[in-house]
């Protein structure tokens, strides 16, 4: 479990560093990115390490019926996320919502805190909830002004279609090459 901690601080820090310290990390320089590149996969490295090897304390039991809602939450926190990878004009949410990938993040999060009862689950879904949140607080009050895209084109929805299923095939073979199945069964 400590590890999974100190991978959830190091991550929060790499990422916190520019909104909370802007003149240090202003001062880094482009040394600075590699620094922070390096905080943020150490942090993700013992975030995996550390969940994969805590010890299974439950603190409560989700209703299997949870996956479903889970898997639903999933395809939608990939779309999201993806709506904002276009060059200029955005998918929906991303042209009616400030930080997509952020909130992709908190809805990932929260999918995967109802299917996981688990106190190892509590701290890193959890943990990656609340920095998600902080980080958008940080950011809205860094840069108040913000103005939306313009809406995309149907070229863009239909590959960020195609692009969403891929990945959520990978992601499905990913978990279930780590021993976990992501369906009902």
């Amino acid at each position: 479990m400590t590890l999974l901690i100190i991978g959830l601080a190091l991550w929060c820090a790499a990422h916190f560093l520019k909104r909370i310290a802007p003149d240090a990390r202003a001062r880094l320089g482009d040394r600075g990115k590699g620094l922070v590149a390096l905080g943020v996969l150490g942090g993700v490295v013992l975030m995996v390490i550390g969940y994969r090897g805590a010890d299974f304390i439950p603190l409560w039991y989700p209703p299997t019926w949870m996956v479903h809602v889970n898997n639903l939450a999933m395809v939608l926190a990939i779309w999201v996320y993806g709506s904002s990878a276009a060059k200029g004009a955005k998918a929906w949410p991303a042209y009616r919502i400030r930080h997509p990938q952020l909130t992709a993040v908190k809805i990932w999060a929260l999918a995967h805190l109802l299917v996981n009862g688990d106190l190892a689950s509590v701290i890193l879904f959890g943990g990656l909830l609340a920095w998600a949140v902080v980080e958008v607080i940080l950011i809205n009050r860094a840069e108040p002004d913000w103005t939306p895209p313009a809406p995309a084109g149907r070229a863009t929805y239909i590959r960020l279609a195609v692009i969403s299923l891929i990945m959520l095939a990978l992601i499905s073979a990913i978990h279930i090459w780590l021993g976990v199945w992501p369906f009902p069964s």
